[in-house]
């Protein structure tokens, strides 16, 4: 009797242990399946062996990123004295926005906390970005025609770079209370070459009016950064767009942040593509949504405009490319004068006019609003 009670119960275990053996085969096998295609969300910051020092750049892989599916980045860049990780937990923070647009954010940070090293200099950091953005696509199944970038402060400035100087690799780019070079301060100053970006680019800019850092005031830094208006000025008339911007006003839906949100677009540029501006009136050195106006959401606007954007320009453009097939698509403008025939810039209240490469001329007359 006891013997075979002790026998059943052998054979008991015995089958018990092979039932469990057989599901650890199977749930083995379904984990190696299934990371072939998927894998786990990823925050880390890494380092890069680059020019002689050892940087660092911060990524989050969403936990729906697919290696069978072609997934764009967002780089995201700090201002002066930051860097990558705090850009993130403290400024614009692109995690949620990840997790459901799929897309992987990338922080990374510039040597001592700058992008733009006091001039002259041996820093040129777009070509860091550049190695970044080879070592991600040789890791991950990375979509080289949607890399975007942003940028806080010095690094909106940076963003511009990118756009200027980067222009094969950065599909679209916005600036957060960030200026822009001039062509004589990135010329004669830090022997970069001038501005030339390759292909119409998307612009955003959000600016704020009271700002009063030198990287970022509304009416420029003279003779280092541009203003707001030549900025609008340069991408609208390197997009061919047109030249008069459409204008709505964003409901000011918080009336405790002492400012208001204009939003101006300038449209049917070349390859659809548009230059943005959410400007912040009586705005300071901020980013809206995490400190300063709270009418808008910095971080969503910017991936709801670039997402829509790919190298080529708007995504299912019908004229991507550089295909023209619109018959009455207006000639480039080549200059604009003023009533004496000097060169100008628009500027509110004057009159302009603009001479197009088919030799036509158009009068405007830019008013304020």
């Amino acid at each position: 009797m006891v013997e075979k009670f002790l026998a059943n119960l052998s054979l008991n275990l015995y089958l018990n242990y092979l039932s469990m053996k057989l599901k650890i085969s199977t749930l083995f096998f379904v984990f190696i399946f299934n990371t072939s295609s998927v894998i786990a969300q990823v925050q880390e910051t890494r380092t890069m062996y680059y020019g002689n020092e050892t940087r660092e750049y911060t990524i989050y892989v969403p936990a729906t990123y697919n290696s069978s599916i072609a997934t764009p980045i967002l780089l995201s860049f700090h201002g002066g004295g930051g860097d990558g990780l705090s850009m993130m937990l403290g400024t614009n923070d692109m995690r949620p926005i990840a997790d459901t647009a799929n897309f992987i954010a990338v922080y990374p940070s510039g040597s001592g906390g700058a992008w733009m090293h006091k001039a002259p200099t041996n820093y040129n950091d777009i070509y860091f970005i550049e190695a970044i953005i080879d070592t991600l696509s040789s890791q991950f199944n990375i979509d080289n025609n949607r890399v975007y970038a942003c940028g806080y402060s010095e690094g909106g400035i940076f963003s511009y770079e990118l756009a200027c100087r980067l222009s094969n690799r950065i599909a679209a780019i916005a600036s957060v209370s960030g200026s822009m070079l001039s062509d004589s301060y990135r010329i004669n100053e830090y022997g970069f070459p001038a501005c030339s970006p390759s292909h119409p680019t998307a612009i955003m800019l959000i600016p704020g009016t009271n700002d009063m850092n030198p990287h970022s005031m509304y009416n420029g830094f003279p003779p280092y950064y541009i203003s707001v208006i030549d900025i609008t000025d340069y991408w609208s008339s390197h997009n061919n767009t047109d030249i008069t911007a459409n204008v709505i006003q964003i409901a000011n839906t918080n009336t405790n942040d002492g400012s208001d949100v204009e939003k101006k677009i300038w449209e049917n540029g070349d390859n659809c593509v548009s230059v943005v501006e959410l400007k912040v009136n009586g705005g300071d050195h901020d980013w809206p949504g995490t400190f300063g106006n709270m009418d808008i959401n910095a971080s969503e606007e910017i991936w709801k405009f670039l997402s829509k954007h790919n190298i080529n320009g708007l995504i299912n453009c019908p004229t991507n490319n550089y295909v023209n097939i619109t018959p009455e698509k207006k000639a480039k403008i080549i200059s604009t004068v003023d009533l004496f025939g000097r060169e100008t810039r628009s500027r509110c209240n004057s009159i302009i006019f603009c001479v197009k490469e088919d030799g036509t001329v158009e009068k405007k007359v830019i008013l304020n609003k």
